[in-house]
């Protein structure tokens, strides 16, 4: 009997061990996460660590050749995706801290084991899959923000709907499509989520301007806050953990802080001149530069851009350029959107 429950100390060892390393990978090379890389590997050292003799004692109760669950497959285990692949990996490591939890419980065990010290690991799992998941979610967001990130100003429609423009942004490349509309409250909500299933239908991101609850409500993939707005952590506990956001920024200490926060992509501005917001301050493509070398999050660049000037924006370190007056004033918005986009990338 003894030599059964270190086969299965042993077995379980192995596999949450296992499952922590690659999770710590993904948080070291993928995401670049230094803080969940370090707390996982000091979960791991921390479950397998032991004398000579402990590990002795498992390696020599080991019958790999006689398990007869090493062959065992489920259908569906292959071909997965990262966040399925997180998951899985972290019920597996809490499924087997679970177990060394309670045969560390069971009378004459040996090698002696600590049940509080799995207990705790596991509990600690908990918060830090979802952290990674969330960040891994967020992450292949954000990195669809390229390109045009085309702003619909309910101000500046005329006689257009959202929709429709909309539709012409889709088609002429947007790659995400916010929604600025001041007053809020249903008429709000209920233009979102025609946005919403628009964009979705179509693989284009859709953000909302400002109002969180909107956000929140019409299922958007992010919510972008100005200076003025809601803190970044505070909105961070109230969102979904796949929902990103964005940050608007003129200095380079503004942007250290929006990332040091949480946010998942920058808006710099204004570069340029422009009509849709007067009052704002340029900064120009020098800010810009200064910005792309002080954070490593996505960088959008806003303000006055348009087909004459945003291949000079790209080259001056922006991952996509936000757009509202070059877009809204053209007589085609579809073929406006199209010059942009082909401007930008001739600029990287």
């Amino acid at each position: 009997m003894l030599e059964q429950r270190r086969r299965i100390i042993d077995a379980n060892l192995n596999r949450a061990s296992e499952g922590l390393h690659l999770l710590e990978e993904l948080a070291r090379l993928m995401l670049n996460d230094a803080e969940l890389a370090r707390q996982m590997k000091t979960m791991r050292h921390e479950i397998v660590r032991g004398d000579l003799a402990f590990n002795k004692a498992l390696i020599q109760s080991r019958d790999s050749a006689g398990d007869v669950g090493a062959d065992i497959e489920v259908p569906g285990e292959g071909g997965k995706e990262l966040p399925i692949i997180v998951v899985a990996n972290a019920r597996r490591v809490q499924e087997a801290l679970r177990i060394l939890e309670e045969l560390a419980k069971v009378p004459g065990t040996t090698p002696k084991l600590e049940p509080n010290k799995f207990k705790k690991a596991r509990f600690d799992l908990y918060n830090i899959e979802q952290k990674l998941l969330s960040r891994l979610l967020r992450r292949d967001k954000t990195g669809r923000l390229t390109g045009l990130y085309a702003i619909i100003d309910s101000q500046a429609l005329g006689e257009r709907s959202h929709l429709e423009v909309a539709g012409q942004l889709i088609r002429g490349g947007a790659s995400a499509i916010q929604l600025r509309h001041k007053l809020g409250g249903r008429d709000e909500l209920a233009i979102a989520q025609k946005l919403k299933e628009l964009c979705a239908e179509n693989g284009v991101l859709f953000i909302v301007n400002d109002h969180l609850d909107i956000a929140l409500t019409a299922g958007a993939d992010g919510l972008h806050l100005g200076q003025q707005d809601l803190p970044v952590r505070t909105a961070r506990r109230l969102l979904p953990i796949d929902m990103i956001v964005g940050v608007s920024v003129t200095t380079v200490k503004q942007a250290r802080a929006a990332e040091g926060s949480g946010a998942d992509y920058i808006a710099v501005g204004s570069m340029y001149p422009t009509k849709s917001k007067e009052m704002a301050k340029v900064v120009g493509l020098a800010r810009l530069r200064k910005v792309r070398g002080a954070v490593s999050l996505p960088l959008v660049a806003i303000g006055g851009i348009s087909e004459g000037n945003a291949g000079e924006v790209a080259a001056a370190g922006a991952d996509g350029v936000a757009v509202i007056g070059a877009i809204m004033q053209a007589e085609s918005i579809e073929r406006a959107s199209r010059k942009i986009i082909k401007a930008f990338e001739a600029g990287k």
